[in-house]
């Protein structure tokens, strides 16, 4: 749990499909501003993938696209930010968030660390890796080991389902996602993250309180990503 964390299912399919679309359209739109040819763009080819994995319908990926490349005559205001702190019981985490009103976004989130503890930019970083990951799932007895030596991964981890996660170096992520499916994986999704160097172990009432904490987070509308330095 060191890299991305996840939510337990626990909302209607409907409304969390809702809430993964709308992260999936504003990367979309981001990475549209470089060109809207995934082809030669690959931040755009990698938030395609995505929201192809999704099941994102083709009208709106293309919307996305559209909009984010200034192509429909609609203005992007989208902003990247960064947040660092501590959820309880001093576990570090890093929040990644997308928005249109900074000013919103920053009160917000205050809000929501007071369980925790905000920090200021690097307090927690320092503590991460920023790495590429991705999620893939094999096609038979396809060796892991084998495919992150001859894809150029750095490293990789079993991951749920039976799928794999392969760490690349951030410069590496789009060579690697196309050099795994010779190798027997079929990628899922990927993405530039952060990794723990040193997550922090709990249980019991402790650790139902920091995923709580987490939740809460996640279910911002302006949050993309949450990482978290919690082992297990």
């Amino acid at each position: 749990m060191g890299a991305q964390w996840k939510a337990k299912p626990k909302e209607a399919a409907a409304n969390a499909r809702g809430k993964i679309f709308g992260k999936l359209v504003k990367e979309i739109m981001i990475a549209a501003r470089n060109g809207a040819d995934p082809d030669m763009n690959p931040k755009l080819r990698l938030a395609v993938h995505q929201a192809k994995k999704a099941s994102m319908p083709k009208d709106t990926l293309e919307r996305a696209i559209k909009k984010g490349a200034g192509l429909s005559g609609e203005v992007v205001n989208y902003e990247r930010t960064v947040y660092e702190g501590f959820a309880p019981h001093r576990v570090p985490v890093i929040v990644e968030c997308l928005t249109d009103n900074l000013n919103r976004t920053v009160a917000e989130i205050r809000v929501l660390f007071r369980k925790g503890q905000l920090g200021t930019s690097g307090s927690v970083s320092w503590d991460f890796d920023h790495l590429g990951m991705i999620e893939a799932t094999p096609e038979g007895d396809a060796d892991p080991e084998l495919a992150a030596i001859e894809a150029g991964a750095q490293d990789f981890e079993p991951a749920e389902d039976g799928a794999t996660l392969f760490y690349t170096e951030a410069t590496d992520l789009d060579a690697v996602c196309k050099a795994l499916p010779e190798f027997g994986f079929t990628v899922q999704s990927a993405n530039l993250g952060y990794k723990a160097k040193n997550p922090v172990s709990l249980s019991g009432a402790e650790l139902e309180e920091v995923e709580a904490f987490l939740e809460a987070l996640d279910n911002h509308d302006d949050v993309q990503n949450v990482y978290v330095g919690l082992a297990g």
